[in-house]
Order: C-alpha cells, then sequence, then structure tokens
C-alpha cells in the first residue's frame, strides 16, 4: 500500500498544470546542503496488513493505564469520565465541526462553546472566560503576556510551586521579549511568600501562583494579594478545576486572571494529551485575553441564538491589534468539558473532591507509618502529597512499575535536590483495596531497593 492517494499520471497532470515538468523544480529553492540526497532508510514498503502487525507490536512495548495501578499526576489526572461525555462528544455534529465562522450553520457548536464558557465562570468565580487554549501551560504563559500588556510593564514574578513545565513554556513564550522573570523560592511546600513580597516593585506586572501547587499543597493567597495589588500588579491564580469543588475559587482569592488545565473534565490522560486550556478574567481584561468569545444574543424574533462575539488574535484583525498569535480552540476537548460539567453538576463536583481529599490523605497516613517514610511537608494538601523515601525515588518507582504499580512522580526530574521525594496522587478511580496495596507493596519493596551513594 503506497500511502499516497496520487497516482504517477495524477502528479504529472498537476504539475503540468502549475508550468513544471518535475517534483525537482518544485524543491530547487531550497538549498542543496539541507535537501536529502539519499533514500530515506526506512526499510521495504509494507503492505497494510505488515504494517497493522509492526504497529501493534511496538503498541505492546508500553504498559497502558489500563494495565497498570498508576499513582501519578503532576498536571495530567486519570478521573472517571462518564460513558455520556465519549457518546455526546463522538456525534459528528461535534465531532468534525470546525471553526463556526458562519453561526447560522453553526449554532450547536456556538452553543456548546457558549457552555464550557458558563461553566469555567461559574468554577472560578471569575467575570469571562474565553474558548480556549492549548493547555495549562500554554494559558499561564498568555496570561502573564496580558498582565504585560494592561499593566504596561516588564517584570513577572512566578512561585517556585507552580508545574515546572508551566515555567518552562513561560520561558520559551518570552524569548525575546524585554520581560523580566523572577523565580520565588518554596518554603515547606508553599510559596515563599516574605521573598515574593520584596520581588515586588513598580515594574511588576504580576505575580503567578498555583493552588493546588505541583507539590498538591494549598497556597495562602492573602498576604500576596494585597501586595500586587498595592503595587499596582496583577493577581494569576493558576487553579486544578477539580479542587475547587472544596477550595476557594481563584474569583475569592482575589484574582485577576485564572489559569488551569481542563483535561480533568471528562477528558482521560492518553498519553498525556491532548489537553485544554482554561483562561478566565476579571470583565476589564476582556479584549486583552486571547483566544475566543462566544456570546448569546436574540435574532430579530426575539429568538435565542450565539455568536462569535470577540476574536482577538492575529488571523482576524491587524497583527500589530492582536493579544496572540495562538491559532487554535481545543474545541473538541472543551465540549466534553461542557458536557461533564453539565453531568457531575456542582454538588457532583464537591462530592468528588471530598471522595479524592479523603482517600489521598488516607493513603498519605498510611505511608507516613512506614518505617524510612515520611510526608515531605506539613501544610494542608488536596489529592496529591509529596512523601520522603529512604531510597531514590526513581528507582523505586522501577521496581513497584514492574510489580504493576506506578506510585507517582520522580520529582527530581524537575527538582535535582529532591532525590528521594516521590509525588502521589489519587483520585476517586483508587479503592481501598488499592491503596492499601499499594501500602503493601511499598513496604515489602523498599527495602530491596539500595540507596543512593553516600547515604
Amino acid at each position: 500500500m503506497t500511502y499516497v492517494p496520487h497516482t504517477p499520471e495524477d502528479r504529472r497532470e498537476m504539475l503540468a498544470e502549475i508550468g513544471v515538468d518535475s517534483i525537482e523544480k518544485l524543491l530547487k529553492t531550497i538549498p542543496g546542503n539541507l535537501r536529502l540526497d539519499s533514500p530515506l532508510a526506512v526499510g521495504r514498503g509494507l503492505s497494510e496488513v505488515e504494517l497493522a502487525a509492526h504497529l501493534a507490536e511496538l503498541a505492546s512495548k508500553n504498559s497502558a493505564a489500563n494495565t497498570l495501578v498508576s499513582f501519578q499526576g503532576g498536571g495530567v489526572y486519570d478521573h472517571y469520565v462518564p460513558a455520556a461525555v465519549d457518546f455526546l462528544s463522538a456525534r459528528s455534529e461535534f465531532y468534525t465541526a470546525y471553526t463556526p465562522y458562519q453561526p447560522e450553520v453553526a449554532q450547536g457548536t456556538l452553543q456548546a462553546t457558549y457552555e464550557f464558557q458558563s461553566i469555567v465562570c461559574r468554577l472560578t468565580g471569575m467575570d469571562v472566560a474565553n474558548a480556549s487554549l492549548y493547555d495549562g501551560a500554554s494559558a499561564v504563559a498568555e496570561a502573564a503576556l496580558v498582565a504585560t500588556a494592561v499593566t504596561r510593564r516588564n517584570h513577572i514574578i512566578i512561585s517556585g510551586t507552580v508545574n515546572p513545565r508551566y515555567r518552562e513554556v513561560l520561558l520559551g513564550y518570552t524569548q525575546g521579549r524585554d520581560v523580566v522573570i523572577d523565580r520565588v523560592p518554596e518554603e515547606n511546600g508553599v510559596t515563599d511568600l516574605d521573598t515574593a513580597g520584596k520581588l515586588i516593585n513598580e515594574q511588576t506586572a504580576c505575580i503567578i501562583i498555583q493552588s493546588p501547587n505541583y507539590f498538591g499543597q494549598l497556597e495562602k493567597f492573602e498576604q500576596i494579594e494585597e501586595a500586587i495589588h498595592k503595587a499596582g500588579g496583577l493577581l494569576i491564580h493558576v487553579f486544578q478545576p477539580i479542587a475547587l469543588g472544596l477550595c476557594q475559587t481563584p474569583g475569592e482569592a482575589g484574582a485577576d486572571i485564572a489559569v488551569g488545565e481542563g483535561q480533568p473534565l471528562g477528558n482521560p490522560p492518553s498519553f498525556g494529551g491532548p489537553l485544554l486550556g482554561l483562561l478566565a478574567a476579571k470583565k476589564e481584561f476582556v479584549r486583552r485575553i486571547p483566544g475566543r468569545i462566544v456570546g448569546r444574543t436574540v435574532d430579530s424574533q426575539d429568538r435565542p441564538g450565539y455568536v462569535m462575539t470577540l476574536q482577538t488574535r492575529e488571523q482576524h484583525i491587524r497583527r500589530e491589534k492582536a493579544t496572540s498569535n495562538i491559532c487554535t480552540a481545543q474545541a473538541l476537548l472543551a465540549t466534553r468539558a461542557a458536557i461533564y460539567g453539565a453531568l457531575i453538576g456542582r454538588r457532583g463536583l464537591q462530592a468528588l473532591a471530598e471522595l479524592c481529599t479523603r482517600r489521598a490523605h488516607y493513603l498519605a497516613e498510611r505511608i507516613a507509618g512506614l518505617n524510612g517514610f515520611s510526608p515531605a511537608f506539613p501544610g494542608p494538601f488536596f489529592n496529591e502529597f509529596v512523601v520522603d523515601c529512604p531510597v531514590p525515588a526513581g528507582e523505586l518507582i522501577d521496581a513497584m512499575a514492574d510489580r504493576g504499580i506506578v506510585p507517582g512522580i520522580e520529582l527530581a526530574r524537575y527538582f535535582p535536590d529532591k532525590t528521594n521525594a516521590l509525588l502521589v496522587c489519587v483520585t476517586e478511580k483508587h479503592p481501598r483495596e488499592q491503596l492499601d496495596r499499594f501500602v503493601e507493596l511499598l513496604q515489602a519493596i523498599a527495602p530491596t531497593v539500595p540507596a543512593a551513594v553516600g547515604e
């Protein structure tokens, strides 16, 4: 099977139509040193049957989430997805819909987007929400750029407890810009607020704080909210949507912009994506936020209808007036999030958050009772927590994964000084039996894992 849909005759006809007689002439503007002068080393062509078998063999080398018990979190979470989410989002009206440029033929897509925005606003306690961004990381970076534009300042402060991948994306977004970024150190798993306060100055556009943060700890906002607003800067709150069933909302915390990862709302972890960026803000910033906003109106016969109210990206307005060049909305994932939100409701979200919290605290207490293990931080947490282990966390993860349980994330990947720290996440998909099995396996395996050199 060629996998190229055009026959040699098709290609000759297309070349003749554009006035050249070979593909080589189409490529002549590419310097010779940049072109491959030999065939790709991909081996002989395979039939469809052979290729399917080969891909299946490659896929079998991965350990899927449904074949292991995983306690990984760190920004992507394995929550239960109701069957209705899969069924409704797979309808062709949603699944194949493109950008709704023509409202008269895209009312369903527009309404789904409007409902998504409404759910995000209710979740966060903010005035307006866009639809939508690539992921939580791009949402953080875009929010920071909004803050620099609104305040006309170039100093960004970000807590060291914010997801490290979010911090990396922020650095990438701001390369080549006249922007200064300061990172606030963590103290006992939370933001060092005294240091953060000292970093704020007359050029500070915003401070970015995540709660629950990357370590699962809950942050306090009162002190830093007062300080940043007194200095004329903005507070950006990075939230976890499921946690808002129990925790203070960004609006209640005094945030100017709220951003987060929407994957937990009806979207599976897959292989770490695709993801869904959430961004909500105070009304006065509506013309500065990226992406698009759908609004509800009425037609000439007073019937409700939905329209694209605001599009501030460079595809739709003059480039110099655009707020961002971000070029897509994760519309299908946003639709799934809207369906999930409508299904679970306010009470369901609260019950889910409580269940995750109870199970996480049960597991943390059980692990703390094991010889050599202890909680890394003393503060309150939601459904993630850090454990100090008697052996390197990476070695422990490998040993336990071989026995069917992935116990968490090795923090040393992002925090080199935390060699023995393990980030553990618990959701409603972990029944008591799995939690007890986790503890039993941890107790049995830890003594067999060699300690780090020098310990």
